[in-house]
C-alpha cells in the first residue's frame, strides 16, 4: 500500500447540514423528493442528518454555490450544531467551490456524487466489487485534484474520502494513474472471467433482474430460488452480481442474476467501473424490472432505471414489470 493511503476509522459519524437549492425555473416538487433521498444516503454513509434547508437563487453562485451571503449565516449554525459536513443536493459541484466553501466554513463540503461513492466503498464485499468502486473513485478524484489543492489530504478522512475497507482515498497524482492502471488491468480479468462463466451457461434462459436501489431485487430472488442472498432494508444492499437457478413452472428452469441497483444521477464513472457487471444484463434473453410500489416518487424511480437500461444494448428484450412492496402501500393508505 502506498504510503500517502491511511487507515482511518469508521466509527465516528459525521454530523450533517444538508443543502437544496431551489433555483428559478426548476421542479420544486421533484427537489423536495431529491432532499428526501439524499437524507437516506448521507444516513446510509454513516453521517447524522442534523437539519435540511433550501437556499432559494436565481443561479448558481459560481464561487460559493449559495452566494457570500448565505455563507455568512452558516457560520453561526455551524458552530451551534457541531456540524462536521455540507451536503449540496448536487451532483457535479466545481473544485474551487468546494475549496473556497471549505476555507470559509471550516467544515468539509461533498456533494450527492461524493456521498454515492462512498457509500458504494463501504457495501462493496467481493474482490471485484471493491476494485470497481475504488477505480470509479480515483477517476473522479483525479481530475479535481489540482482544483481541490490540498483539501483532501488536509482535512482527513471521512464521508466522502473513504475507499474501500475504510481507507483514505488516494491524494497523490502519480500515485492514482499508477493505481488506475494496476486496477484497470485486474478488472480486465474478472471480466474476461465473466464472459467465460456467460459462455458456458449460453444454453440456458437466463434472465437479470434490475430495479431502483432497494426496491427488493435480492428479496424476489430469493423467494423464487428459496436462497439466502444477502438481504437489507438499505439502499445498495448489495452491490455483487449473483446469478440463481429457479424453477418458473413445472420442469421450466431459468437462470436470474441479481444486479447493482440503480439511483437517480449515479455518478458516470460508476457505471463505467461495473460495466462488466452490467453486461449480465446484456446478455439475459430478459428482464424483469422490480419496482417499490411504496416509494414516494414511483414514477421517477421507474424512469431512472428505464434510462440506465437504455445505455445498454438491451433495446429488444422483453422487460417484466414486478410491482414489490405492495403491502406498504395499503399500510400508507
Amino acid at each position: 500500500m502506498d504510503a500517502s493511503v491511511n487507515r482511518i476509522s469508521s466509527s465516528v459519524d459525521e454530523r450533517a447540514l444538508l443543502i437544496a437549492l431551489y433555483l428559478r425555473g426548476a421542479d420544486n416538487h421533484r427537489i423536495s423528493y431529491s432532499l428526501e433521498e439524499l437524507k437516506l444516503l448521507v444516513k446510509t454513509a454513516g453521517g447524522i442528518v442534523v437539519d435540511c434547508i433550501t437556499v432559494r437563487r436565481d443561479s448558481i453562485d459560481p464561487a460559493f454555490i449559495i452566494g457570500s451571503g448565505y455563507v455568512e449565516k452558516l457560520k453561526a449554525r455551524i458552530v451551534e450544531h457541531n456540524l462536521k459536513l455540507i451536503v449540496f443536493d448536487l451532483n457535479n459541484i466545481k473544485p474551487a467551490q468546494i475549496r473556497n466553501l471549505e476555507e470559509e466554513l471550516k467544515c468539509r463540503v461533498v456533494g450527492r456524487n461524493e456521498i454515492i461513492l462512498d457509500i458504494f466503498a463501504r457495501r462493496a464485499r467481493s474482490a471485484e466489487a471493491k476494485i470497481q468502486v475504488e477505480l470509479a473513485q480515483l477517476k473522479y478524484i483525479l481530475p479535481r485534484l489540482k482544483g481541490l489543492g490540498g483539501v483532501l489530504s488536509r482535512l482527513g478522512g471521512g464521508i466522502g474520502t473513504r475507499g474501500p475497507g475504510e481507507t483514505m482515498l488516494e491524494t497523490d497524482r502519480r500515485h492514482i494513474l499508477r493505481r488506475i492502471d494496476t486496477l484497470s488491468r485486474k478488472l480486465k480479468h474478472y471480466r474476461e472471467h465473466r464472459k467465460r462463466t456467460r459462455s458456458l451457461r449460453s444454453g440456458e434462459l437466463s434472465g437479470a433482474v434490475v430495479g431502483y436501489t432497494n426496491a427488493g431485487k435480492s428479496t424476489l430472488i430469493n423467494l423464487l430460488a428459496r436462497d439466502d442472498l444477502f438481504v437489507e432494508d438499505r439502499l445498495f444492499a448489495t452491490l455483487d452480481s449473483y446469478t440463481r437457478s429457479v424453477y418458473i413452472g413445472p420442469g421450466v428452469k431459468t437462470l436470474l442474476t441479481d444486479t447493482v441497483g440503480f439511483i437517480q444521477n449515479l455518478p458516470a464513472n460508476l457505471i463505467e467501473s461495473f460495466r462488466s457487471t452490467l453486461e449480465d444484463i446484456e446478455n439475459s434473453a430478459y428482464i424483469i424490472h422490480v419496482v417499490d410500489s411504496s416509494a414516494p416518487d414511483i414514477e421517477n424511480n421507474i424512469r431512472t432505471v428505464e434510462a440506465e437500461l437504455a445505455g445498454l444494448e438491451v433495446r429488444d428484450k422483453p422487460v417484466i414489470l414486478f410491482f414489490n412492496k405492495s403491502d406498504l402501500v395499503d399500510e400508507k393508505t
